[in-house]
């Protein structure tokens, strides 16, 4: 089960990603831009995703997705940490979510990481 160490361990892998703490908890920035936070005392992960495809992550597995209050306007998901698959779907999730903040010029520098793959 990923945990709060792999989340950044993961992150800070991703080109051009800091670490900076907001709201009194960690956020990954690329370039400046926020694209993935540890809430909830870093037992969860907030992440961008499309409003659409946020809506139906919810439905689909209500059990490892949510969307939080504050954050219904907005295109983001919630994901408990203890719920996700492995690594490898954190690894997914948080490059999913680096992609919708990176500029086009990383997207362009990094093509592994600027489409998303096929499943």
């Amino acid at each position: 089960m990923p945990d709060a160490e792999d989340v950044r361990r993961i992150a800070l892998s991703l080109p051009d990603t800091t670490e900076k703490i907001a709201w009194s908890m960690p956020t990954f920035r690329v370039a400046g831009k926020m694209f993935a936070t540890l809430p909830e005392e870093e037992t969860s992960l907030a992440v961008r995703c499309p409003k659409e495809e946020r809506d139906e992550l919810v439905l689909a597995e209500p059990g490892k997705f949510w969307i939080a209050d504050h954050e219904a306007h907005f295109a983001w998901v919630r994901a408990r940490l203890a719920a996700l698959d492995d690594e490898d779907e954190l690894r997914d999730i948080l490059t999913d979510s680096w992609r919708q903040a990176a500029s086009p010029r990383l997207l362009e520098a990094y093509p592994d990481l600027g489409a998303a793959t096929g499943d």
